[in-house]
């Protein structure tokens, strides 16, 4: 008896896992995401739209990215257009959205696209990978969802999903190769489609829905605080609500902080003009528009980085401003004290620096933090709200 009561307990479970893939697409059948990007059932998937949004959505949340992503299709509706764009437009736009080497992997991957592949994007993951900027999940994402591979990517929701299903102890990021494993178990059953059309109610060819089912579970049901649990499709066989911790996973390693690095920005006047530069094109922020700076570097001081102000024909009186610009990148804290100056109206511009209207600042290529110092720089001397108020955001010191 205990041996076939232990035998029944194997089949029901084996059962529900069978059953995931065809629970999970009921679910999101009934209550999928409204997304840009996203195509209705019969439709078919558009590559670029999805190669678009997936760039975008790298570090980045879909609320955030939506008024980016119509923007971009607006401007480059299709890979051609844009694969024809000057990087320069491609920053301006993308100014605001962080994480830069990703606008600068959009332009050169959309110009490998057009040139090398006649602006049709490759249908395999390995192919996928070959482009700038697509990674391994990006790879994965843009094969399952635009050409119907059977394929998992592996983003935070879905990690979040199979560490609680699974109840997986081990942490991140260490646990990443298994989770991925065992993400992939949802996909059993399913098959791989080639026309980019989801089928309701055909489990066999919708890999990529069964993704996207899985990123939307995440995001409204399974969230990291308080998940709707009554509401899974899976809380029936999911092992960390069986035991009551769901809340606590995905487990995590400690994260070491980054050391607090300081510097200082110079905001220069000449009239209704401000002194600016490009970034270099590789490395932090890379191509983009900021007003000079000191290094960036831990225990600097204020002396140490007023001495590194921009050279100008008329010395300026250098003036701090009160309190100072702080900035979280990935891995290090930024504190920059601004100091400001007027120069006269004929002074040049140092070497690789260049005048730049005031209001003609949002044309230009700012990221975030550049656009709090000329904004803590200028204060009340001018209305410049969409400067001062654009969404915080997180840089990449690798971009």
């Amino acid at each position: 008896m205990a041996a076939s009561a232990e035998n029944g307990e194997q089949r029901r479970g084996a059962s529900a896992m069978a059953s995931r893939p065809a629970r999970l697409l009921e679910w999101y059948d009934r209550n999928r995401r409204r997304l840009p990007w996203r195509v209705l059932p019969g439709e078919t998937v558009d590559p670029y739209r999805i190669w678009l949004s997936e760039i975008m959505l790298q570090q980045t949340t879909v609320k955030a990215v939506g008024p980016y992503f119509e923007k971009f299709l607006a401007r480059w509706p299709d890979v051609e257009s844009m694969g024809r764009a000057s990087l320069d437009d491609i920053l301006r736009m993308w100014a605001g959205l962080g994480y830069y080497s990703r606008a600068r992997n959009l332009h050169a991957c959309a110009a490998k696209v057009l040139r090398d592949h006649g602006g049709r994007f490759p249908d395999t993951e390995e192919g996928l990978r070959a482009l700038p900027g697509i990674g391994p999940y990006t790879a994965a994402a843009i094969a399952a969802i635009a050409f119907n591979r059977r394929t998992m990517p592996v983003d935070g929701n879905i990690e979040r999903v199979v560490t609680r299903l699974f109840a997986m102890d081990e942490p991140l990021p260490k646990a990443k190769p298994h989770i991925q494993a065992l993400a992939a178990t949802l996909l059993d059953g399913c098959r791989a489609g080639r026309d980019g059309k989801s089928r309701a109610g055909d489990v066999k060819t919708r890999a990529g829905d069964i993704a996207q089912a899985l990123m939307d579970l995440g995001a409204a049901i399974c969230t990291p605080k308080k998940p709707g649990c009554v509401l899974c499709p899976l809380n029936d066989d999911c092992a960390a609500r069986a035991r009551g911790d769901q809340e606590t996973f995905p487990r995590k390693a400690p994260k070491k902080a980054g050391e607090l690095r300081r510097g200082a920005a110079f905001v220069v006047r000449r009239g209704n003009e401000v002194l600016v530069r490009t970034r270099p094109a590789k490395g932090l922020l890379g191509g983009m528009t900021e007003v000079p700076t000191s290094a960036w570097l831990a225990a600097q001081d204020d002396g140490a980085a007023l001495k590194q102000a921009p050279f100008l024909e008329s010395a300026p009186r250098w003036q701090r401003k009160i309190g100072a610009v702080t900035h979280v990148f990935t891995h290090f804290p930024l504190e920059l004290a601004v100091y400001t100056a007027a120069v006269a109206t004929r002074t040049a511009a140092p070497e690789g620096m260049r005048w730049v209207p005031i209001a003609r600042l949002n044309d230009e290529a700012l990221p975030n933090l550049m656009r709090k110092v000329i904004a803590h720089g200028l204060g009340d001397e001018m209305e410049i709200h969409p400067l001062a108020t654009r969404r915080k955001q997180q840089e990449d010191p690798s971009s």
